[in-house]
């Protein structure tokens, strides 16, 4: 794969965070060169000092992009789509653009924030659910974005092998982060053959392949 991007692009990811893959995905696509830096987040490595200092959230993922310093996955897809706009990952057109825009923020807003490991943890630790009762929180999430999504891909005329058109869009980047988390946690998918159309289809291509969790480094 070519690679495109400014010395010094860096990375700082976790291989099981669907917004850290999200972002691999979209550097993948653009052919942007870039080093990684590996946090684990269920042992804390988030927390230390000098990545507080970096990212106060504590989260990943982080990108550093020559003297820029970028925050939170959304944000980092629109900065990598208009500094490095080729190829795109917004249509050309307002309304489409609209369109993949919503479509991916059922994953990126609603779905993916109720699952990260800060609220898995709460939710066991300070709620005191059972195991069992997280999983079915995650489910029940999981499901509510799966079934819009399927619902609006069955109603969108430009929906075919991808979400949108002909090619890659950040609406392929929310379908893919979420149905990955779905399989892990083994979601019912049955019901949502337009969305795993998508899904199988975009896991045949190298940009999405080389960014999945499993074949990261850091992966155990």
């Amino acid at each position: 794969m070519s690679k495109q991007g400014e010395d010094g692009m860096k990375l700082y990811t976790y291989y099981r965070s669907q917004a850290s893959f999200r972002v691999r995905i979209a550097l993948n696509l653009k052919g942007l060169a870039h080093d990684d830096t590996y946090l684990h987040l269920e042992k804390g490595d988030q927390f230390a000092a000098e990545y507080r200092a970096l990212n106060p959230q504590m989260v990943v993922p982080t990108l550093i992009d020559g003297d820029a310093k970028l925050f939170q996955s959304l944000a980092i897809l629109e900065y990598l789509d208009e500094k490095y706009p080729h190829p795109p990952l917004l249509p050309a057109d307002p309304e489409s653009r609209a369109w993949v825009r919503g479509l991916a923020l059922i994953n990126i807003a609603d779905s993916h924030p109720l699952l990260v490991p800060r609220i898995r943890h709460y939710l066991l630790e300070q709620l005191g659910l059972s195991q069992a009762q997280m999983v079915g929180w995650i489910q029940h999430w999981l499901g509510a974005g799966l079934a819009a999504m399927e619902a609006l891909l069955a109603e969108h005329r430009e929906s075919g092998r991808f979400a949108h058109g002909d090619a890659p869009t950040l609406a392929d980047i929310g379908i893919i982060t979420q149905v990955t988390p779905a399989r892990t946690f083994n979601t019912d998918l049955s019901a949502y053959a337009r969305v795993m159309r998508v899904y199988e289809h975009c896991m045949t291509l190298p940009a999405f392949v080389e960014a999945a969790p499993a074949n990261q480094p850091d992966s155990e």
